[in-house]
């Protein structure tokens, strides 16, 4: 973002190794989990940035990188004639003979893009969250607070704190004046004791406030060199730290049903559970938004086609789906089959997997190139499903990549 505004260096982080969505992650980095059919978890934070005038993006990898490093190759190119990119940045080993201690040294390994980009602020964000958000509302707060760090914050329940950072406000509903790393038992919010502000992973900084911070962490032989755990503690005691309110944010062509969504879909359940978020009349996110679009890479597919009876409803259907059976409640990723008599309900099949005649599939996520034999059955027989795959504590089954279906 420059033309006569503040510059921005967008910095995404994506080295996580996402061991809670297992076995989806066995094979790639969390972020290139495909979300919703046809995108990857990563497209919808550079969509945000995108979208908001952030168009210099570095994306910080680390495991199992190369899914996700071949997909920003291919669909993330910017204009390079007007300076802008969008890079994927493996670990390097910059500054000695380690991979990332934490998020922050990740950053701290990697000040060299800071360094040659010299920005006047710096947005770090995640890069496994579904949501939209227009960043440039964040900042406009950010600059305008004089602030060190801005981190969006968001109300979750309070029986739920123990997966989020948990931000402590100040009297004037701005000041951050603590925070906590997952505490399993916080103080509630003054107007609403069963709530917590949990912190969305989204922080916009000054160059300096980042940088002199990451130096100060990088001194401590103690410190887990975390942003959530180690960084905004730093900032918060320097009183540098303020907090943006999330549900005040709001993006063109958003719903009354779908804004101020957020969904860290870190496990299987919730990963689960945002799928069924988009295929309701009225969906909790709505992905046919136009004014605020979600970018990914789109395959020359034929459209999908339905045949011999096939019928699908309260579905998503990718193109080069061929449904010669019964989908109902799921959502289908380009190239699925569905054979004569087979049954889908409640589901999510990623690309190219095939459902064989007279199968069932039942509450199950099927990842990439997975075939169910005819007549054979996912998700009915619960004790047998956790002898033989992955199932969540609601009882959703997950079969990895090219898994065999027994």
């Amino acid at each position: 973002m420059r033309r006569g505004g503040p510059s921005v260096l967008g910095i995404v982080l994506a080295g996580g190794a996402g061991k809670r969505l297992m076995p989806l992650t066995a094979d790639r980095a969390k972020p290139a989990v495909v979300f919703g059919g046809t995108y990857r978890l990563v497209d919808f934070v550079l969509s945000n940035l995108v979208n908001g005038d952030i168009l210099r993006i570095c994306v910080l990898t680390q495991y199992k990188s190369h899914s996700l490093d071949r997909h920003i190759t291919t669909t993330w190119r910017m204009s390079s004639l007007l300076g802008n990119y969008v890079t994927p940045v493996p670990a390097q080993q910059r500054l000695g003979p380690h991979w990332y201690l934490g998020s922050a040294d990740a950053i701290l390994q990697s000040l060299n893009l800071v360094m040659d980009e010299r920005p006047d602020h710096i947005a770090v964000f995640g890069a496994d969250h579904v949501y939209r958000m227009d960043p440039r509302q964040m900042l406009r707060q950010h600059i305008d607070g004089g602030a060190g760090v801005t981190v969006a914050g968001i109300r979750v329940p309070r029986a739920e704190s123990s997966a989020f950072g948990v931000i402590k406000p100040g009297p004037d509903g701005r000041t951050v004046e603590g925070f906590l790393e997952k505490p399993t038992d916080p103080p509630g919010l003054e107007d609403d004791p069963d709530s917590v502000l949990a912190s969305m992973g989204n922080y916009v900084f000054t160059t300096r406030a980042l940088v002199e911070s990451l130096f100060k962490d990088a001194e401590d032989e103690n410190s887990a060199h975390d942003m959530g755990g180690s960084i905004l503690p730093i900032l918060t005691e320097s009183g540098e730290a303020q907090l943006y309110d999330f549900s005040t944010n709001h993006v063109p062509g958003e719903t009354a049903r779908d804004q101020g969504y957020w969904r860290d879909v870190g496990t299987l359940d919730a990963y689960y559970d945002a799928h069924m978020d988009l295929i309701a009349e009225r969906p909790a996110f709505n992905l046919y938004n136009r004014d605020w679009p979600v970018y990914t890479h789109s395959s020359q597919l034929s459209p999908a086609r339905f045949n011999a009876g096939g019928i699908a409803g309260e579905s998503i259907v990718s193109a080069g789906c061929l449904i010669r059976g019964q989908v109902t409640r799921s959502v289908l990723s380009p190239g699925v089959v569905v054979e004569e008599g087979a049954v889908v309900q409640d589901s999510v099949l990623h690309d190219n997997v095939r459902v064989g005649r007279g199968a069932i599939v039942r509450g199950a996520i099927l990842d990439k190139h997975i075939e169910v034999p005819p007549g054979a059955a996912v998700g009915v027989n619960e004790q047998r499903d956790r002898e033989l795959y992955s199932v969540s504590d609601s009882g959703v089954v997950a079969l990895g990549k090219g898994q065999r279906v027994l």
